[in-house]
């Protein structure tokens, strides 16, 4: 074979190359125009038979109109229009009221992500979810992972009055603005680190390291490892961070600390101490200023309240080495999340 014949193999294979990419490319296209398309053919079906339905005002009429056309329209366009789907079509359209939201959402999340979050009885889970998924381009499987671990009900958002909530996620929508409350999360689920009864705090910071992986994915989608032991060497003194990450859309690095029992007081000064060195010395220019997050084995509302840790860009949460039973985990949050509001609510009433 002389060096011709090699060079249009060569380029041979280039053209394939080129061509199965544009292929691709133009498929994956197609596939996401035709998507958004059904999704908000959906919405708009659901939106006329509401309307429909409401004009006549009664409920027997709605029941009786979907049995027809479900039958109509199966006969006439095959499988997609059931009873049930239909009924779900409705509820869309009920759920998600405005086209201008669905047609933004739609370029991102197909019917499948849809299906998951409909469901949902909260406004605010279901906008969160949404938006959430949108921004982080998660799976349908990554984010039925979500709402199955109450990812919603484990963020600070969920903790805050509802209008407060709604603004967030309105400048989310709108400027795709991430905040440390849609990303901190409490308690953090570390069940995969297969830690036994006993472990020392080095036990805990070598697992997280050897499923790095995982541990990234509950800690959320902008999470960029960055070191472990750093170094802040302050005076004659040298300090060791647990962990140290640096998170995208925050823009922001951020201090882990590893703590085997409930928190402390104390914590709060050595995490202070650690972010301000981060700030003299490690933020580049255009970051924002390092957050803390303490990672503890428990901790007691009232002294993190006194504490006002937020005003020092410092979360506290808990970690759990094991899952506990579904029911028990929504018991615990959605009374963390009452307690949360209530507090909130009592400060304003205060202030105001």
């Amino acid at each position: 074979m002389d060096s011709n014949d090699l060079q249009i193999i060569e380029s041979d294979d280039g053209l394939i190359a080129d061509v199965r990419s544009m292929i691709e490319q133009t498929r994956e296209g197609v596939a996401r125009t035709v998507n958004a398309g059904m999704t908000l053919l959906y919405w708009r079906i659901g939106r006329r038979i509401q309307v429909e339905v409401l004009k006549n005002q009664r409920a027997e009429y709605g029941k009786e109109i979907l049995a027809t056309l479900s039958q109509e329209l199966t006969t006439d366009f095959g499988r997609g229009f059931s009873y049930s789907a239909l009924t779900r079509m409705v509820r869309f359209s009920e759920v998600f009221d405005e086209a201008e939201i669905v047609a933004t959402l739609s370029r991102q999340l197909g019917w499948s992500h849809f299906k998951e979050i409909i469901p949902l009885k909260d406004d605010l889970q279901r906008e969160f979810y949404a938006e959430m998924c949108r921004v982080e381009r998660w799976s349908v499987r990554t984010l039925r992972k979500k709402i199955d671990s109450m990812l919603f009900e484990r963020t600070a958002i969920s903790k805050k009055p509802d209008e407060v909530a709604k603004a967030e996620l309105a400048d989310l929508r709108a400027e795709d603005q991430l905040t440390p409350d849609l990303i901190f999360r409490d308690p953090y689920i570390l069940d995969f680190l297969g830690l036994r009864d006993r472990y020392l705090e080095k036990d805990l910071e070598d697992a997280i390291l050897r499923e790095l992986e995982t541990f990234l994915l509950e800690l959320g989608q902008g999470f960029t490892f960055q070191a472990r032991q750093f170094r802040i060497p302050i005076d004659s003194d040298d300090f060791y961070l647990d962990l140290l990450f640096y998170h995208r859309g925050l823009k922001r690095l951020i201090a882990i600390d590893l703590k085997l029992g409930d928190f402390k007081p104390e914590h709060k000064g050595q995490m202070e101490l650690y972010l301000r060195w981060l700030a003299k010395h490690e933020q580049q220019p255009g970051e924002n200023p390092p957050l803390g997050l303490i990672l503890c084995a428990g901790k007691k509302e009232e002294q993190i309240e006194l504490l006002e840790l937020d005003q020092s860009g410092i979360h506290v949460a808990e970690y759990l080495t094991a899952l506990p039973p579904r029911e028990l985990l929504q018991k615990k949050l959605h009374a963390a999340i009452a307690l949360s509001k209530a507090r909130l609510e009592n400060k304003e009433g205060e202030n105001a």
